[in-house]
């Protein structure tokens, strides 16, 4: 049996528009429907023949995509991409740039997506083929494209929080709530508060504990240090700073301000070498010392102004809530601002924000806790994604209070672990989001 396929240029059919999509596959008198993100690309015979026996070998497959070879610049490059999961539900999740599909099922999918979609048709097509059977990837090289001119790390990790791009993140949402509400997903808006809030609040000697997880930065722990010694506030609070075994001098620069500043500042240094920043959490949030709120500051950032925590304490004390999350600006190593960088997070609103929450790559900061609610949680033992599986988890059962003022200042310089990753860094990441994804759709599925 042989299949026949053909081929279609994405920048010939606006496939994001629901009736440019539809009149593309059902116009499309074939079995497999080959879209192709590059005008120019070159599959080889064989590789066809490759992609054929998948589908012909497996009735399950409803789509597919695989790695490729970049050849610019007189360099050639394998792009290894993600394998598909239950969890890859972002609408960034990336296809390469040939994804092919089973016609019949396209033409199913079809009838479950919304005909008003100006956007996302696209992404609403994959969500619902996902629901067909399998999304296949296959891990070897099947094509190749020339000069992709792809955007930066930076520009493609912040499109979705880009006001130029509101309606198109409106309608992700739209096009994702539907997908959960059929998969039983979907938790109704949560009003909940934290039972026995106030009296729990008063086990604590300090109000707020700031965590300061650190690894060798020694050039910018003690502004992070300084940053939150500098608060005005009208409670009590302390600065937890988990040393994870630093080589530089950055354990001597936190036993120097602890010296001028005292039992504000605890340093702790973990007994094993196992940890990673959810590990480090864990420490501080069990420590005896650490305060009722246990308020994030990264080692190399800094908060805003001097009325952060005070603010970030009015609102726990007035919300009763088990986790709130502010805005941040994004600075450049002096912290300047950048411009047009002020991430808020808007699209975590009140109504949805907690469903909607399992479709983007993040959720703001700083990242604050109830510290009773997420001892009870626990951070995973990880140093990417720690703080986005613990938000997913308690969104399932406690309104998440946004404070959409820039409560933060997040550097990018040439130090941040998370600056420029390569593709293979941004896969195990994805992955790793991915993983918690499809376990928090497993959980809130079993809580009906």
């Amino acid at each position: 049996m042989t299949l026949k396929f053909s081929y279609y240029y994405s920048g010939d059919y606006d496939i994001n528009n629901f009736y440019c999509l539809k009149s593309l596959i059902e116009k499309a008198n074939v079995d497999i429907l080959a879209i192709s993100f590059m005008k120019f690309l070159f599959i080889e015979e064989f590789s066809i023949n490759k992609v054929e026996q998948f589908f012909l070998n497996n009735n399950n497959i409803v789509a597919l995509y695989s790695d490729y070879y970049d050849i610019s610049n007189d360099k050639c490059e394998l792009i290894k991409l993600q394998k598909y999961s239950k969890g890859s539900v972002r609408d960034q999740f990336d296809f390469g740039k040939v994804f092919f599909i089973n016609i019949n099922h396209a033409k199913t999918a079809l009838k479950y997506i919304n005909n008003d979609l100006k956007y996302c048709s696209f992404y609403a097509l994959t969500l619902q083929l996902s629901l067909l059977g399998e999304i296949c990837y296959i891990p070897e090289p099947i094509y190749q494209v020339t000069n992709t001119n792809e955007q930066s790390f930076e520009k493609q990790n912040f499109a979705y929080v880009d006001p130029k791009n509101r309606q198109y993140q409106i309608e992700a949402e739209n096009v994702f709530t539907q997908y959960l509400k059929q998969i039983g997903a979907w938790i109704a808006p949560i009003e909940k508060t934290v039972d026995d809030f106030d009296n729990q609040v008063k086990q604590f000697k300090n109000l707020v504990s700031v965590i300061i997880p650190v690894k060798n930065r020694e050039t910018t722990i003690a502004t992070a240090i300084n940053s939150a010694i500098n608060q005005n506030v009208d409670f009590l609070y302390n600065i937890i700073v988990v040393d994870n075994h630093s080589t530089d001098n950055t354990p001597i620069i936190i036993d120097k301000l602890r010296e001028k500043y005292g039992d504000k500042i605890i340093h702790i240094i973990p007994q094993t070498k196992t940890l990673g920043i959810g590990g480090c959490w864990n420490l501080a949030i069990h420590n005896k010392n650490c305060g009722a709120f246990a308020i994030q500051l990264d080692s190399d950032d800094g908060y805003s102004d001097n009325n952060v925590l005070q603010k970030i304490a009015d609102t726990f004390l007035q919300e009763k809530c088990a986790m709130i999350i502010g805005s941040y600006q994004l600075t450049d190593a002096d912290f300047k601002p950048l411009p047009t960088a002020i991430i808020d997070h808007k699209e975590y609103t009140k109504e949805n924000g907690h469903n909607n929450a399992l479709r983007v790559n993040g959720l703001g900061a700083p990242r604050c806790f109830f510290t009773p609610i997420i001892r009870s949680i626990n951070f995973p033992n990880i140093s990417y994604g720690e703080d986005y599986a613990v938000a997913l988890r308690i969104s399932s059962k406690y309104r998440i209070v946004r404070i959409f003022d820039v409560l933060y200042n997040c550097r990018r310089w040439s130090g941040n672990s998370d600056a420029a990753p390569t593709r293979a860094t941004q896969n195990i990441n994805n992955a790793t989001k991915d993983f918690f994804r499809e376990n928090e759709i497993n959980y809130r599925r079993n809580l009906k």
